[in-house]
C-alpha cells in the first residue's frame, strides 16, 4: 500500500507553484459547552481550543506559510483562533479583519467574500464554522472531506490574479490539516 505523501515534503510547494492566490479556509478551535445559557455566538474557546490554535499555527510558520491577510467571523471562539493564528504568525492588526458574513457562512457567501478581497494579498486565511466550511471546501477542488475538524486547514491554489477571478478558476488541493492529525506534526 503506497503511503500518503506529506503535502510538505517539498519545502511548501504547493500544485501551481508561486503564482496564483492562495486560500486557506480554516475551522474554529474548538469551543466550549459549559454554559448552556450562553448564546451561539459568544461562546468562547475550551482549554484543548486555547492550546490548538497557535499549535496549528505554528504548524504553518514551520511551514513557511506566511498569511497576508485574515478574515474572521466575529464570533468569539472564531475571533480567539484567529487572533492565536495571527499572533503566532505575525500578521499584522491592519491585515485582520472581521466578517459578520462569515458567521455561520454557506458556500455563495464564501465566495462572496473572496470576491471582494483585494488583489495585493495572496495568501488569505478564512476562519469561520461548520457545516459551511465542509461545504464549500468541497466545491473548490476533487479532494473530498467529510468534516473539516475544529482547527483544521484545507488549503486550495487558485491559478488566478484577482480574487475576484477565484469562483472561475482553475483550483488545485493544496493540503489538509487538523490537530490530530498525524501528517502535520
Amino acid at each position: 500500500m503506497e503511503k500518503l505523501k506529506n503535502p510538505f515534503e517539498s519545502s511548501g510547494s504547493s500544485p501551481l507553484g508561486d503564482r496564483g492566490k492562495t486560500l486557506l479556509l480554516i475551522r474554529h478551535a474548538k469551543s466550549d459547552w459549559g454554559n448552556p445559557g450562553l448564546d451561539d455566538f459568544d461562546r468562547p474557546l475550551n482549554e484543548r481550543g486555547k492550546r490548538d490554535a497557535p499549535a496549528m499555527a505554528k504548524r504553518l510558520r514551520e511551514k513557511k506559510i506566511a498569511i497576508d491577510l485574515i478574515i474572521s467571523s466575529p464570533a468569539k471562539r472564531a475571533a480567539k483562533t484567529a487572533k492565536a493564528f495571527a499572533e503566532e504568525l505575525g500578521v499584522k492588526k491592519k491585515n485582520f479583519i472581521f466578517n459578520d458574513e462569515l458567521y455561520l457562512a454557506a458556500s455563495p457567501v464564501f465566495f462572496e467574500v473572496i470576491a471582494g478581497i483585494e488583489n495585493k494579498y495572496d495568501t488569505v486565511a478564512l476562519f469561520s464554522h461548520n457545516y459551511g466550511i465542509t461545504d464549500f471546501a468541497n466545491l473548490l477542488t476533487d479532494t473530498r472531506i467529510d468534516n473539516i475538524p475544529t482547527c483544521g486547514v484545507f488549503a486550495v491554489k487558485a491559478d488566478c490574479k484577482d480574487w475576484k477571478d477565484f469562483k472561475d478558476a482553475k483550483r488545485e488541493f493544496w493540503f489538509f490539516d487538523y490537530p490530530k492529525s498525524v501528517t502535520g506534526s
